[in-house]
Protein backbone atom coordinates (compact mmCIF):
# COMPACT_ATOMS: atom_id res chain seq x y z
CA UNK A 1 0.00 0.00 0.00
CA UNK A 2 1.29 3.46 -0.93
CA UNK A 3 0.10 6.94 -0.19
CA UNK A 4 -1.65 8.49 -3.19
CA UNK A 5 0.20 11.02 -5.34
CA UNK A 6 -0.47 14.72 -4.96
CA UNK A 7 -2.06 16.45 -2.01
CA UNK A 8 -2.85 14.29 1.01
CA UNK A 9 -4.71 16.95 2.93
CA UNK A 10 -5.57 20.62 3.11
CA UNK A 11 -6.14 22.58 6.30
CA UNK A 12 -7.37 25.88 7.66
CA UNK A 13 -6.00 27.20 10.95
CA UNK A 14 -8.21 29.39 13.10
CA UNK A 15 -5.12 31.28 14.23
CA UNK A 16 -1.63 31.75 12.91
CA UNK A 17 0.43 29.82 15.42
CA UNK A 18 -1.92 26.87 15.20
CA UNK A 19 -1.38 26.86 11.46
CA UNK A 20 2.42 26.83 11.76
CA UNK A 21 2.06 24.04 14.32
CA UNK A 22 0.22 21.93 11.75
CA UNK A 23 2.78 22.70 9.08
CA UNK A 24 5.58 21.64 11.44
CA UNK A 25 4.06 18.22 12.14
CA UNK A 26 3.67 17.46 8.45
CA UNK A 27 7.10 18.79 7.45
CA UNK A 28 8.83 16.77 10.17
CA UNK A 29 7.09 13.69 8.73
CA UNK A 30 8.78 14.43 5.40
CA UNK A 31 5.73 15.90 3.67
CA UNK A 32 6.41 19.21 1.94
CA UNK A 33 3.85 21.68 3.26
CA UNK A 34 3.23 25.31 2.38
CA UNK A 35 1.18 27.66 4.50
CA UNK A 36 -0.56 30.62 2.85
CA UNK A 37 -2.38 33.63 4.23
CA UNK A 38 -5.03 33.44 1.49
CA UNK A 39 -6.26 30.44 -0.53
CA UNK A 40 -3.62 29.97 -3.24
CA UNK A 41 -4.41 29.95 -6.95
CA UNK A 42 -3.20 27.16 -9.21
CA UNK A 43 -0.53 29.52 -10.53
CA UNK A 44 0.79 30.16 -7.03
CA UNK A 45 0.75 26.47 -6.11
CA UNK A 46 2.76 25.66 -9.24
CA UNK A 47 5.69 27.55 -7.69
CA UNK A 48 5.85 25.00 -4.86
CA UNK A 49 6.86 21.72 -6.47
CA UNK A 50 5.97 18.45 -4.76
CA UNK A 51 3.54 19.79 -2.19
CA UNK A 52 1.77 17.14 -0.11
CA UNK A 53 -0.24 19.49 2.08
CA UNK A 54 -1.57 23.03 1.73
CA UNK A 55 -2.78 25.24 4.54
CA UNK A 56 -4.36 28.64 4.98
CA UNK A 57 -3.60 30.55 8.18
CA UNK A 58 -6.73 32.33 9.33
CA UNK A 59 -7.85 34.49 12.23
CA UNK A 60 -11.31 33.05 12.93
CA UNK A 61 -10.43 32.46 16.59
CA UNK A 62 -10.87 36.23 16.99
CA UNK A 63 -13.97 36.58 14.76
CA UNK A 64 -17.67 36.78 15.55
CA UNK A 65 -20.05 34.27 13.92
CA UNK A 66 -21.20 37.03 11.56
CA UNK A 67 -17.62 37.72 10.48
CA UNK A 68 -17.06 33.99 10.01
CA UNK A 69 -20.09 33.85 7.72
CA UNK A 70 -18.45 36.43 5.47
CA UNK A 71 -15.02 34.75 5.35
CA UNK A 72 -15.03 31.03 6.00
CA UNK A 73 -17.36 29.55 3.32
CA UNK A 74 -15.24 31.02 0.54
CA UNK A 75 -11.97 29.79 2.11
CA UNK A 76 -13.40 26.34 2.84
CA UNK A 77 -14.75 26.10 -0.70
CA UNK A 78 -11.38 27.02 -2.22
CA UNK A 79 -9.61 24.36 -0.14
CA UNK A 80 -12.31 21.78 -0.96
CA UNK A 81 -11.66 22.41 -4.64
CA UNK A 82 -8.04 21.26 -4.21
CA UNK A 83 -9.53 17.73 -3.97
CA UNK A 84 -7.36 16.47 -1.12
CA UNK A 85 -8.76 13.32 0.55
CA UNK A 86 -9.03 15.09 3.92
CA UNK A 87 -9.72 18.66 5.03
CA UNK A 88 -8.86 19.74 8.55
CA UNK A 89 -10.03 22.83 10.41
CA UNK A 90 -7.26 23.28 12.93
CA UNK A 91 -8.41 24.78 16.24
CA UNK A 92 -6.34 25.67 19.26
CA UNK A 93 -5.30 22.68 21.36
CA UNK A 94 -6.65 24.49 24.43
CA UNK A 95 -10.01 24.87 22.63
CA UNK A 96 -10.50 28.42 23.92
CA UNK A 97 -13.58 29.80 22.20
CA UNK A 98 -16.96 31.32 22.99
CA UNK A 99 -20.39 31.64 21.36
CA UNK A 100 -19.75 35.27 20.41
CA UNK A 101 -16.08 35.05 19.40
CA UNK A 102 -13.99 32.26 17.92
CA UNK A 103 -16.98 29.90 17.99
CA UNK A 104 -15.79 26.41 17.09
CA UNK A 105 -19.39 25.26 16.98
CA UNK A 106 -20.23 27.83 14.31
CA UNK A 107 -17.08 26.92 12.38
CA UNK A 108 -18.15 23.27 12.38
CA UNK A 109 -21.60 24.14 11.03
CA UNK A 110 -20.09 26.18 8.19
CA UNK A 111 -17.62 23.44 7.27
CA UNK A 112 -20.23 20.72 7.45
CA UNK A 113 -22.38 22.65 5.00
CA UNK A 114 -19.51 23.14 2.53
CA UNK A 115 -18.36 19.51 2.70
CA UNK A 116 -21.74 17.84 3.18
CA UNK A 117 -20.41 15.78 6.09
CA UNK A 118 -22.60 13.17 7.75
CA UNK A 119 -20.68 13.70 10.97
CA UNK A 120 -17.52 15.53 12.01
CA UNK A 121 -14.69 13.80 13.92
CA UNK A 122 -13.27 16.07 16.64
CA UNK A 123 -9.71 15.33 17.83
CA UNK A 124 -8.29 17.82 20.35
CA UNK A 125 -5.70 15.99 22.46
CA UNK A 126 -2.05 16.22 21.35
CA UNK A 127 0.31 14.48 23.79
CA UNK A 128 3.39 15.95 22.08
CA UNK A 129 2.04 19.39 23.03
CA UNK A 130 1.07 18.28 26.54
CA UNK A 131 -2.66 18.37 25.70
CA UNK A 132 -4.72 15.40 26.88
CA UNK A 133 -8.42 14.63 26.46
CA UNK A 134 -9.84 12.06 28.90
CA UNK A 135 -13.54 11.19 29.19
CA UNK A 136 -14.27 14.35 27.24
CA UNK A 137 -12.32 16.65 29.57
CA UNK A 138 -9.30 18.58 28.34
CA UNK A 139 -6.08 18.87 30.35
CA UNK A 140 -2.90 20.84 29.57
CA UNK A 141 0.39 21.95 31.02
CA UNK A 142 1.18 25.65 31.46
CA UNK A 143 4.55 25.50 29.75
CA UNK A 144 6.65 22.35 29.34
CA UNK A 145 7.90 22.31 32.94
CA UNK A 146 4.55 22.65 34.72
CA UNK A 147 2.13 20.11 36.12
CA UNK A 148 -0.97 19.11 34.13
CA UNK A 149 -4.08 21.21 34.80
CA UNK A 150 -7.72 20.69 33.95
CA UNK A 151 -8.59 23.50 31.55
CA UNK A 152 -11.01 25.28 33.86
CA UNK A 153 -8.25 25.37 36.50
CA UNK A 154 -5.42 26.19 34.10
CA UNK A 155 -3.47 29.27 35.30
CA UNK A 156 -3.58 30.89 31.85
CA UNK A 157 -6.55 29.50 29.95
CA UNK A 158 -8.98 29.92 32.82
CA UNK A 159 -7.98 33.61 32.78
CA UNK A 160 -7.63 34.14 29.03
CA UNK A 161 -8.31 37.84 28.30
CA UNK A 162 -10.76 37.11 25.46
CA UNK A 163 -12.08 33.54 25.79
CA UNK A 164 -11.50 32.24 29.33
CA UNK A 165 -12.10 28.49 29.66
CA UNK A 166 -14.67 28.01 32.41
CA UNK A 167 -15.55 24.40 31.48
CA UNK A 168 -13.14 21.54 30.82
CA UNK A 169 -15.74 19.09 29.47
CA UNK A 170 -15.52 19.87 25.78
CA UNK A 171 -19.00 18.55 25.09
CA UNK A 172 -20.52 21.01 27.55
CA UNK A 173 -18.29 23.83 26.35
CA UNK A 174 -19.14 23.17 22.69
CA UNK A 175 -22.84 22.80 23.44
CA UNK A 176 -22.88 26.54 24.23
CA UNK A 177 -21.89 27.18 20.61
CA UNK A 178 -24.03 24.71 18.66
CA UNK A 179 -27.28 22.77 18.84
CA UNK A 180 -25.75 19.76 17.11
CA UNK A 181 -25.53 16.48 18.98
CA UNK A 182 -22.07 15.76 20.39
CA UNK A 183 -20.99 12.17 21.04
CA UNK A 184 -17.86 10.78 22.66
CA UNK A 185 -15.49 7.89 22.00
CA UNK A 186 -13.58 7.65 25.28
CA UNK A 187 -10.18 6.27 26.24
CA UNK A 188 -11.65 2.88 27.13
CA UNK A 189 -13.43 2.52 23.81
CA UNK A 190 -10.23 3.39 21.96
CA UNK A 191 -8.76 0.17 23.40
CA UNK A 192 -11.50 -1.93 21.76
CA UNK A 193 -10.80 -4.05 18.67
CA UNK A 194 -11.09 -2.11 15.43
CA UNK A 195 -14.39 -3.67 14.33
CA UNK A 196 -16.05 -2.93 17.65
CA UNK A 197 -14.74 0.64 17.66
CA UNK A 198 -16.09 1.25 14.15
CA UNK A 199 -19.47 -0.11 15.23
CA UNK A 200 -19.51 2.24 18.23
CA UNK A 201 -18.81 5.21 15.97
CA UNK A 202 -21.59 4.20 13.58
CA UNK A 203 -23.99 3.79 16.49
CA UNK A 204 -23.34 7.39 17.55
CA UNK A 205 -23.89 8.60 13.98
CA UNK A 206 -27.20 6.69 13.72
CA UNK A 207 -28.24 8.21 17.04
CA UNK A 208 -27.93 11.66 15.47
CA UNK A 209 -24.58 12.76 16.92
CA UNK A 210 -23.24 15.09 14.21
CA UNK A 211 -20.01 15.76 16.10
CA UNK A 212 -18.00 12.95 17.68
CA UNK A 213 -15.23 13.84 20.12
CA UNK A 214 -12.40 11.33 20.41
CA UNK A 215 -10.35 11.16 23.61
CA UNK A 216 -6.57 11.26 23.24
CA UNK A 217 -4.20 10.40 26.06
CA UNK A 218 -1.41 8.29 24.57
CA UNK A 219 0.57 7.83 21.38
CA UNK A 220 -1.33 4.57 20.81
CA UNK A 221 -4.60 6.47 20.85
CA UNK A 222 -3.20 8.82 18.21
CA UNK A 223 -2.25 5.92 15.97
CA UNK A 224 -5.73 4.44 16.33
CA UNK A 225 -7.21 7.80 15.37
CA UNK A 226 -4.86 8.12 12.41
CA UNK A 227 -6.00 4.77 11.04
CA UNK A 228 -9.64 5.66 11.53
CA UNK A 229 -9.34 9.05 9.83
CA UNK A 230 -7.25 7.87 6.89
CA UNK A 231 -9.38 4.80 6.15
CA UNK A 232 -12.52 6.92 6.27
CA UNK A 233 -10.94 9.57 4.01
CA UNK A 234 -10.00 6.85 1.51
CA UNK A 235 -13.53 5.47 1.39
CA UNK A 236 -15.19 8.90 1.54
CA UNK A 237 -12.85 11.51 -0.03
CA UNK A 238 -13.34 15.04 1.22
CA UNK A 239 -13.52 14.02 4.86
CA UNK A 240 -14.04 17.08 7.07
CA UNK A 241 -12.22 16.90 10.43
CA UNK A 242 -11.91 19.42 13.25
CA UNK A 243 -9.28 19.46 15.96
CA UNK A 244 -5.79 20.39 17.08
CA UNK A 245 -2.58 19.31 15.36
CA UNK A 246 -3.34 16.00 17.05
CA UNK A 247 -5.01 15.22 13.71
CA UNK A 248 -1.68 15.49 11.87
CA UNK A 249 0.21 13.71 14.65
CA UNK A 250 -2.34 10.89 14.36
CA UNK A 251 -2.06 10.60 10.58
CA UNK A 252 1.74 10.75 10.60
CA UNK A 253 1.89 8.11 13.34
CA UNK A 254 -0.32 5.75 11.36
CA UNK A 255 1.49 6.36 8.07
CA UNK A 256 4.84 5.73 9.76
CA UNK A 257 3.56 2.52 11.38
CA UNK A 258 2.50 1.33 7.92
CA UNK A 259 5.88 2.26 6.40
CA UNK A 260 4.20 4.73 4.06
CA UNK A 261 6.61 7.59 4.76
CA UNK A 262 10.21 7.91 3.69
CA UNK A 263 12.87 9.08 6.11
CA UNK A 264 12.16 12.71 7.02
CA UNK A 265 14.67 15.37 5.99
CA UNK A 266 17.09 16.90 8.45
CA UNK A 267 16.21 20.41 9.53
CA UNK A 268 18.75 22.86 10.89
CA UNK A 269 19.01 26.57 11.60
CA UNK A 270 22.26 28.49 11.91
CA UNK A 271 23.09 30.96 14.65
CA UNK A 272 22.54 34.67 14.00
CA UNK A 273 24.03 37.74 15.65
CA UNK A 274 20.74 39.31 16.76
CA UNK A 275 16.98 38.93 16.70
CA UNK A 276 13.94 41.14 17.28
CA UNK A 277 10.99 39.91 19.35
CA UNK A 278 7.59 41.61 19.50
CA UNK A 279 5.10 40.22 21.99
CA UNK A 280 1.39 40.80 22.49
CA UNK A 281 1.09 37.71 24.68
CA UNK A 282 -0.46 37.89 28.16
CA UNK A 283 0.73 34.39 29.11
CA UNK A 284 2.95 33.83 32.17
CA UNK A 285 5.03 31.48 30.00
CA UNK A 286 5.95 34.33 27.64
CA UNK A 287 6.48 36.61 30.63
CA UNK A 288 9.06 34.20 32.01
CA UNK A 289 10.76 34.04 28.60
CA UNK A 290 10.97 37.85 28.48
CA UNK A 291 12.38 37.92 32.01
CA UNK A 292 14.99 35.34 30.95
CA UNK A 293 15.89 37.50 27.95
CA UNK A 294 16.27 40.56 30.18
CA UNK A 295 18.64 38.63 32.46
CA UNK A 296 20.67 37.31 29.53
CA UNK A 297 21.70 40.36 27.58
CA UNK A 298 18.60 41.23 25.55
CA UNK A 299 17.36 44.81 25.62
CA UNK A 300 13.74 44.74 26.81
CA UNK A 301 11.36 47.58 25.90
CA UNK A 302 7.99 47.85 27.66
CA UNK A 303 5.32 49.27 25.37
CA UNK A 304 2.25 51.23 26.39
CA UNK A 305 -0.52 49.55 24.34
CA UNK A 306 -2.99 52.39 24.80
CA UNK A 307 -0.57 55.06 23.62
CA UNK A 308 0.38 52.89 20.65
CA UNK A 309 -3.26 52.47 19.67
CA UNK A 310 -4.09 56.13 20.21
CA UNK A 311 -1.20 57.69 18.31
CA UNK A 312 0.21 55.12 15.93
CA UNK A 313 3.33 56.35 14.19
CA UNK A 314 3.75 59.44 16.41
CA UNK A 315 5.90 60.15 19.43
CA UNK A 316 4.56 57.02 21.16
CA UNK A 317 6.37 55.01 18.46
CA UNK A 318 9.57 57.00 18.27
CA UNK A 319 10.67 56.39 21.86
CA UNK A 320 10.47 52.57 21.75
CA UNK A 321 11.84 52.61 18.20
CA UNK A 322 14.87 54.62 19.31
CA UNK A 323 15.45 52.19 22.19
CA UNK A 324 15.14 49.18 19.92
CA UNK A 325 17.39 50.62 17.20
CA UNK A 326 20.01 51.66 19.76
CA UNK A 327 20.16 48.08 21.07
CA UNK A 328 20.43 46.69 17.54
CA UNK A 329 23.09 49.22 16.57
CA UNK A 330 25.13 47.97 19.54
CA UNK A 331 24.87 44.47 18.08
CA UNK A 332 22.38 43.18 20.64
CA UNK A 333 18.91 41.67 20.45
CA UNK A 334 15.70 43.31 21.62
CA UNK A 335 12.26 42.32 22.96
CA UNK A 336 9.32 44.73 22.77
CA UNK A 337 6.24 43.72 24.78
CA UNK A 338 2.75 44.98 25.64
CA UNK A 339 2.18 42.70 28.65
CA UNK A 340 4.05 40.61 31.23
CA UNK A 341 1.59 37.98 32.34
CA UNK A 342 -2.06 38.13 33.44
CA UNK A 343 -1.33 40.36 36.46
CA UNK A 344 0.33 43.14 34.45
CA UNK A 345 -1.69 46.34 35.13
CA UNK A 346 -1.41 47.27 31.45
CA UNK A 347 -3.72 44.36 30.62
CA UNK A 348 -6.71 45.63 32.59
CA UNK A 349 -6.14 49.20 31.45
CA UNK A 350 -6.02 48.08 27.81
CA UNK A 351 -9.19 46.03 28.23
CA UNK A 352 -11.01 49.06 29.62
CA UNK A 353 -9.78 51.27 26.79
CA UNK A 354 -10.81 48.77 24.13
CA UNK A 355 -14.23 48.32 25.72
CA UNK A 356 -14.70 52.07 25.67
CA UNK A 357 -13.63 52.40 22.05
CA UNK A 358 -15.36 49.15 21.01
CA UNK A 359 -12.23 47.97 19.24
CA UNK A 360 -11.21 44.32 19.00
CA UNK A 361 -8.00 44.11 21.01
CA UNK A 362 -6.43 41.04 19.42
CA UNK A 363 -6.67 42.48 15.92
CA UNK A 364 -5.64 46.06 16.71
CA UNK A 365 -2.70 45.13 18.92
CA UNK A 366 -1.55 42.54 16.40
CA UNK A 367 -1.74 45.08 13.59
CA UNK A 368 0.18 47.71 15.52
CA UNK A 369 2.91 45.27 16.57
CA UNK A 370 3.19 44.05 12.98
CA UNK A 371 3.71 47.61 11.73
CA UNK A 372 6.18 48.30 14.51
CA UNK A 373 8.17 45.17 13.63
CA UNK A 374 8.12 46.03 9.93
CA UNK A 375 9.50 49.49 10.70
CA UNK A 376 12.33 47.99 12.76
CA UNK A 377 13.17 45.47 10.05
CA UNK A 378 13.21 48.19 7.39
CA UNK A 379 15.65 50.27 9.48
CA UNK A 380 17.95 47.40 10.46
CA UNK A 381 19.85 44.44 9.04
CA UNK A 382 18.09 41.89 11.23
CA UNK A 383 17.00 38.78 9.31
CA UNK A 384 15.43 36.73 12.11
CA UNK A 385 12.47 37.73 14.26
CA UNK A 386 9.87 36.39 16.70
CA UNK A 387 6.21 37.29 17.12
CA UNK A 388 4.62 36.09 20.37
CA UNK A 389 0.90 35.77 21.09
CA UNK A 390 -1.50 33.42 19.32
CA UNK A 391 -4.01 36.11 18.36
CA UNK A 392 -1.29 38.67 17.69
CA UNK A 393 0.59 36.57 15.13
CA UNK A 394 -2.00 36.36 12.37
CA UNK A 395 -2.61 40.10 12.23
CA UNK A 396 1.10 40.91 12.52
CA UNK A 397 1.91 38.53 9.65
CA UNK A 398 -0.58 40.31 7.42
CA UNK A 399 0.92 43.69 8.28
CA UNK A 400 4.33 42.32 7.27
CA UNK A 401 2.89 41.44 3.85
CA UNK A 402 3.68 37.74 4.14
CA UNK A 403 2.06 35.57 1.46
CA UNK A 404 3.40 32.11 2.36
CA UNK A 405 5.69 30.22 4.75
CA UNK A 406 7.65 26.99 4.93
CA UNK A 407 9.40 25.45 7.90
CA UNK A 408 13.14 25.98 8.35
CA UNK A 409 13.61 24.06 11.59
CA UNK A 410 11.66 23.00 14.68
CA UNK A 411 12.43 25.16 17.71
CA UNK A 412 9.60 24.55 20.19
CA UNK A 413 6.63 22.18 19.91
CA UNK A 414 4.11 23.80 17.59
CA UNK A 415 6.27 26.85 16.82
CA UNK A 416 8.84 26.22 14.08
CA UNK A 417 11.22 28.74 12.66
CA UNK A 418 9.80 29.61 9.22
CA UNK A 419 11.08 31.10 5.99
CA UNK A 420 8.60 33.67 4.74
CA UNK A 421 7.67 34.69 1.22
CA UNK A 422 6.61 38.28 0.54
CA UNK A 423 6.51 40.84 -2.25
CA UNK A 424 8.54 43.23 -0.09
CA UNK A 425 12.19 42.29 -0.70
CA UNK A 426 13.12 43.36 2.82
CA UNK A 427 10.73 40.78 4.27
CA UNK A 428 11.03 38.06 1.63
CA UNK A 429 13.31 35.25 2.76
CA UNK A 430 13.35 36.33 6.41
CA UNK A 431 13.22 33.73 9.17
CA UNK A 432 10.39 34.35 11.62
CA UNK A 433 9.08 32.25 14.47
CA UNK A 434 5.43 32.77 15.40
CA UNK A 435 4.64 31.42 18.86
CA UNK A 436 1.56 31.06 21.02
CA UNK A 437 1.75 32.44 24.52
CA UNK A 438 1.97 29.02 26.16
CA UNK A 439 4.75 27.69 23.95
CA UNK A 440 8.41 27.11 24.67
CA UNK A 441 10.99 26.71 27.39
CA UNK A 442 12.12 29.65 29.46
CA UNK A 443 15.24 30.14 27.27
CA UNK A 444 13.37 29.96 23.93
CA UNK A 445 14.56 33.37 22.68
CA UNK A 446 18.16 32.35 23.34
CA UNK A 447 17.62 29.13 21.38
CA UNK A 448 16.20 31.08 18.45
CA UNK A 449 19.25 33.35 18.50
CA UNK A 450 21.61 30.36 18.53
CA UNK A 451 19.54 28.37 16.02
CA UNK A 452 19.42 25.31 18.27
CA UNK A 453 16.77 23.72 20.47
Amino acid sequence: MNLPEGLLLSFYGDDFTGSTDTMEVLAKAGLRTALFLEPPSGEVLARFEGLRAVGVAGVSRSLSPQEMDRQLPQIFGALRDLDAPLFHVKVCSTFDSAPEIGSIGHTIRLGQHVFGSEFVPLVVGAPALNRFCVFGNLFARSGPESEVFRLDRHPTMSRHPVTPMEESDLRLHLAQQTTQGIGLIDVLQLEHPRERLMAEVEALVKAGQEIILFDTLTAEHLRTMGQFLWERAQSRPGLFVVGSSGVEYALASYWQAQNLLSDPPEFAASAVEQIVVVSGSCSPVTARQIEWANANGFAVVALDPIRLLQAEGGASWETPLREAMAALDRGGSVVLHTCLGPDDPRLEATRAYLAQTREVGSSRIGQVLGRLLKTILERSRVRRAVVAGGDTCGYAARELGITALEMVAPMAPGSPLCRVYAEDKKIDGMEILFKGGQVGRIDLFGSILKGSV
